[in-house]
């Protein structure tokens, strides 16, 4: 079932009556035809973070039972329906911005605005394909995008506070004299080693970790590790959510519920945690056999995050990339040269031929 249709902000040029967007990299909304540019409303709020324990008592519908957002275009009065935050106008491309809250969902509390423009994404797809090895010679002359989409996907971000008891064991290094024999032109000669043993000593303690902004994604539309390669993320410079930084691109609603994010966070904690629990341990090595850990204070929000969807086409095959919006980082598919490959094998085998028949030689 549909939310009631509503008019989403009417983004129109003050100037020339056209339509506005977000101009990457400004806190400005800015008409591509005559230029006119205008702040967007309530730039420089502080971005909060909400109490996890607080999360039962703030009103929300389960994800099964949220239904699409249903838009009246300003610009052509065209209604249509989607379950995404932002889009364009499938009739005249007017940016079409749903209420943070719409469908009782919980609404963005933080947006990391677009910095990279659509010939920043040029700039940074020529130079990844110049740089990918064994890559075909002709990758080098690609630096134009088939499709492009500038994308808001969304994240939770978790803090929290954590104690971990662990129990485990210290291993100290000592080193035993061992003597063994060998044959040296025909005559046995006995020699000495030292052999590296472990001495293992129990070990338990406690270490303290606060965490602040653990990343994880909140939509299933993209795999969660092709995600976590576009960090990292200048986070501090996210700024407090406004739909206007939305105008102009696609926005996707999150559909991963906080409690799932939650446990996500924590199992990217755990390694850290252990981490910690070594260093405590101290020694050459470390086992640990328990952790238990308690977590305090935890704060979540709902960050969206940029994100330049690509595809670009090679050799009659269409290849699919993102570049973070931030940074210009860039990571996807890629062909590769078989000839080029099959050229660095056979030098490789030709070295160690090489290497080998100067061995043989020597003896």
């Amino acid at each position: 079932m549909s939310d009631t249709a509503v008019s989403p902000p009417s983004y129109q040029c003050g100037g020339c009556g056209a339509r506005v967007e977000h101009a990457p990299g400004t806190t400005v909304l800015s008409c591509p035809y005559c230029g006119h540019r205008q702040q967007i409303a309530g730039a420089g709020r502080a971005v909060r973070e909400h109490s996890y324990d607080q999360l039962a008592a703030v009103p929300r519908q389960p994800l099964a039972s949220v239904g699409a957002h249903a838009f009246v275009c300003p610009g052509c009065g065209a209604h249509t329906e989607s379950d995404a935050l932002a889009q364009r106008c499938q009739f005249c491309a007017t940016p079409l911005v749903a209420e943070a809250a719409a469908g009782g969902l919980i609404p963005p509390e933080a947006v990391l605005p677009f910095a990279v423009d659509r010939a920043g994404v040029r700039t940074a797809l020529g130079k990844w394909c110049r740089s990918r090895w064994f890559a075909p010679n002709s990758l080098k002359k690609v630096s134009e995008a088939e499709t492009l989409k500038g994308t808001y996907l969304p994240h939770w971000t978790f803090d929290a506070r954590t104690v971990s008891d662990y129990q485990g064991q210290r291993g100290e290094y000592y080193y035993v004299t061992e003597t063994y024999t060998v044959m040296v032109d025909g005559k046995q000669e006995t020699r000495t080693r030292q052999v590296r043993h472990t001495r293992w000593h129990p070990a338990r303690g406690t270490v303290r970790r606060n965490f602040d902004d653990v990343l994880v994604p909140a939509t299933t539309h993209l795999p969660e590790k092709q995600l976590d390669q576009l960090t990292p993320w200048p986070l501090a410079e996210a700024v407090a959510y406004h739909g206007d930084y939305l105008a102009g691109y696609h926005a996707l609603r999150y559909d991963t519920e906080p409690e799932t994010g939650l446990a996500t966070a924590k199992a990217r904690m755990a390694p850290v945690i252990e981490q910690d629990c070594r260093s405590d341990i101290g020694g050459d090595q470390q086992r640990i056999s328990s952790v238990d850990t308690t977590y305090s204070g935890v704060t979540y929000k709902l960050l969206l995050l940029p994100v330049w969807i690509a595809a670009y086409l090679h050799a009659g095959r269409s290849y699919q990339v993102l570049v973070n919006a931030r940074t210009g980082e860039v990571i996807g598919e890629r062909p590769y040269s078989a000839g080029k490959i099959t050229a660095a094998v056979l030098a490789a085998l030709a070295l160690v031929a090489a290497f080998v028949v100067a061995y043989l030689l020597r003896r």
